[in-house]
Formats: C-alpha cells, structure tokens, sequence
C-alpha cells in the first residue's frame, strides 16, 4: 500500500484533475488505516463529480465504520438511486474483512429492514 500511495500521489501531482489517481490513492491511504487522511480525498473527488458511485461507495463504507450509520445509508442511498452499483463487488476486494462484513451485514440488515417494511404496508 505505501507504494501504491507513493505512485498515485505522483499521478495526482501531475494531473490534479485524475479522479483514478486520487481513488487510488485514498485506497492505499485506507488500507494504511488512515481512513481520515482516505475521508478528506474522496471528499475532494466528489467535489469535482458528485454523481460517482465509486467515490460515493467508498465514502459510505468508511461512514459505516465511524459509526455514522444514517451518512452512509443516505450514501448508499444515493448509489443505488444513480444506478451505478456495479462498482460494490470491485470495491469489495479493496475492504478489509472486517468492513467487508461490516458493509455486507448493515445492507443485508437493511435491505430485510426495508422488505419487512413493505410487507407490513
């Protein structure tokens, strides 16, 4: 990971405007532990297209991990309404087991929260 880090962060430098260099390199941050350092530049790749279910995905998984359970649903929320889901399972390898787990329990639990919902109505 600090390799990976260390190349995108020469590719960020050379094209501040690379989305891919700065996921990468909040990937390599992540999987440091830095996950704050990780938080602040995803945040900043979702200022420049707020519309990226990679970016927005990502940023979930570590809401779920501070605890903040209603930020990453409206998160993942916002994945699934742009229609872009396609990028959970790839993202899935770049997670931890242990956020992998964390992320798949908290979907299962609300996707059974959501059947059970409807069924009630």
């Amino acid at each position: 990971a600090p390799g990976v880090y260390q190349l995108a962060s020469l590719l960020v430098e050379l094209d501040t405007s690379d989305e891919a260099s700065r996921i990468l390199c909040a990937d390599a941050l992540y999987q440091m532990g830095c996950v704050e350092d990780a938080h602040k530049l995803l945040l900043l790749a979702l200022s420049g297209n707020p519309q990226r279910s990679p970016i927005l995905a990502r940023l979930a998984l570590l809401q779920l991990k501070k605890g903040f359970m209603y930020d990453g649903n409206q998160l993942l929320k916002k994945v699934i309404r742009i229609g872009d889901t396609s990028c959970l399972l790839p993202i899935m390898d770049i997670f931890k087991d242990e956020d992998r787990k964390l992320m798949q329990t908290h979907c299962h639990f609300r996707a059974l929260t959501i059947l059970k919902d409807k069924q009630e109505d």
